[in-house]
């Protein structure tokens, strides 16, 4: 039988390993070397009691302590820890994506690394999926993290995307999640878009709710959250928010653009018109003119933009075999 080991990527069935587990758990682990030895059995005592085969994967972003040290040994002591190393460091997202390319279960529960989350907070995940949910977010409602520079952010983020995305939880950035695993075979990552997981799970008709979870202070390590990030989860947001919309009709935002710089070149243009009629400017007196021509030169762009963007997405979609929708239930059809 080829070690678990070998390749963490490759589905099951390509290294002859035994069924798939009811659970996987994965976490991102960046010079945590402080939190993995209680954290591995705190792990292990709250699976086991979940009486659900499982996995655990260990995602090492790049450390550059003693981490991946200390998830080789853990990994040799229990071999339902699965490791994944990554050359460098490549962020949260990248570590998310790869849990998730790793894990055979049909339960997906990321988690942080750090203690902060508990996994004694999982059966509560566990146990509104059994209601019937797809997606179930943690929310850190009692937060044990800086009020200035993390709580009130994060509220005012949470605030922002809940608004714009139309699925309201209380707390995107909570790591501790629980997928049914189909939901997550077609998302894709890039960026800091793990956070938006539950919002295309959403859009794809998932039924997603939110369950108060345990949020301890940190104990060993730093944490590797700023205000930088604020700036990119907002980028990221519109990103999100242009592909839910508009990923398979471009020609809207590029042609709505194109549409309102001719009115405005039209507009322009007209009082330019105007004001030389009634003889109260010419046209060298006013930029009116420039203005015109320059809107107009824009919306032909903007409208070309769009009809490129058209071709894109069917050359994407038609290449790929890829639809324009999704499918919940058949009936007396084969998979």
């Amino acid at each position: 039988m080829a070690s678990p080991f070998q390749d963490p990527l490759l589905p099951a069935s390509a290294g002859g390993e035994a069924a798939s587990p009811d659970l996987s758990v994965f976490l991102p682990v960046f010079n945590e070397e402080g939190n993995l030895g209680p954290l591995a059995e705190k792990l292990v005592a709250h699976l086991d009691a979940l009486g659900r085969t499982w996995e655990v994967i260990f995602v090492d972003d790049g450390s550059t302590d003693r981490s991946f040290e200390l998830l080789t040994a853990l990994a040799t002591r229990e071999p339902r820890f699965k490791v994944v190393r990554f050359r460098r460091n490549y962020g949260q997202t990248a570590a998310m994506a790869a849990g998730i390319l790793a894990a055979r279960g049909r339960i997906l529960v990321p988690m942080d690394a750090d203690l902060q989350n508990d996994p004694a907070d999982i059966v509560r995940l566990l146990a509104r999926l059994d209601e019937g949910y797809d997606v179930v977010s943690g929310w850190r409602k009692h937060r044990q993290d800086a009020a200035l520079t993390r709580t009130l952010p994060s509220r005012v983020a949470n605030g922002l995307i809940s608004w714009i995305s139309g699925v309201h939880l209380h707390d995107y950035g909570c790591s501790l999640k629980a997928y049914r695993r189909e939901v997550l075979s077609d998302v894709r990552l890039y960026g800091e878009m793990h956070r938006f997981i539950p919002i295309y799970a959403s859009w794809q008709g998932a039924r997603v709710t939110e369950v108060p979870v345990t949020h301890h202070a940190r104990v060993a390590g730093v944490s590797k959250y700023g205000l930088n990030r604020i700036f990119k989860v907002v980028l990221d947001l519109m990103v999100v928010k242009f592909l839910s919309s508009y990923a398979t009709k471009p020609i809207y935002v590029f042609g709505g653009a194109a549409l309102a710089a001719f009115a405005g070149g039209g507009l322009a243009g007209s009082y330019a018109l105007y004001l030389k009629a009634m003889h109260l400017a010419d046209f060298v007196q006013t930029p009116l003119p420039l203005l015109t021509v320059t809107l107009g030169m824009v919306g032909v762009q903007l409208l070309l933009l769009g009809l490129i963007a058209e071709m894109l997405t069917r050359t994407y979609h038609e290449s790929q075999g890829k639809p324009t929708f999704t499918v919940r239930q058949t009936l007396n059809l084969e998979p």
